[in-house]
């Protein structure tokens, strides 16, 4: 819940009385905190009192920062991401530096499994980290022959795949398939399905994250050098 004004100033007046150095511990320090809580136990288990046992105050302490766990998270999704990566030690051209930005994105959902969960909530605040991570993918894609409107539907795919590879790399990280490949994996279809039946054969349903991740990506941005060559 959140911290009522007069409740804030009698306790800045006690924290005046006190002696001693003053607390150093800072929303960075909290969130960081949240996210290795997060990193090794997943997004449920941070909850604001079990962070407030991480970083060694009170819950009602931990209120001084945070308001509630969604403003927590905000801050957690936008350290974790870090900063925008800087493209320009990549060769010219706008495919390979998308490709670099797209794998580089891919990378903070591999080191922080929380991550997918934690970008889905509604109308959540995107931070400063993020919106630069937006701003570097749109910076390339504006070097493409796409309108404006056409890099926004660009971008769309290509991060409804990067997550979608994540989603299917954590099932794979748990043992988890879906209903429809365990039916695969599981099913003797015969001369009824005869086109899945060969694929199967031959080892389609055994590919890996890294190779379904690079496929794609190979997709994506063939269809804009299509789309742009063709204008030309």
């Amino acid at each position: 819940m959140p911290v009522r004004l007069a409740d804030s100033a009698k306790t800045v007046a006690v924290e005046k009385g006190r002696t001693g150095p003053k607390p150093t511990l800072n929303k960075d320090q909290i969130a960081r905190a949240a996210i290795a809580i997060a990193d090794s136990e997943g997004l449920d288990a941070v909850s604001m009192q079990r962070v407030a046992r991480a970083v060694r105050v009170t819950t009602m302490a931990l209120y001084r920062y945070f308001s509630n766990k969604t403003e927590l998270v905000e801050l957690m999704i936008d350290i974790a991401g870090g900063p925008a990566p800087n493209l320009d030690a990549i060769e010219r051209g706008w495919r390979p530096r998308l490709a670099g930005w797209a794998r580089q994105c891919s990378e903070i959902y591999r080191r922080h499994p929380w991550f997918l969960q934690a970008t889905m909530t509604p109308g959540r605040k995107i931070g400063p980290s993020e919106l630069g991570w937006l701003n570097a993918a749109f910076t390339i894609l504006g070097r493409t022959e796409l309108t404006a409107l056409e890099q926004h539907k660009a971008f769309l795919v290509l991060i409804g795949h990067i997550r979608s590879s994540a989603e299917f790399a954590l099932g794979q990280a748990a043992g988890r398939s879906s209903s429809w490949e365990s039916a695969v994996r599981l099913g003797k279809f015969g001369d009824s399905y005869p086109a899945l039946t060969a694929a199967i054969e031959a080892g389609a349903f055994t590919e890996t994250t890294g190779s379904s991740l690079d496929f794609g990506l190979e997709c994506i941005l063939s269809g804009i050098r299509a789309i742009t060559r063709a204008r030309q």
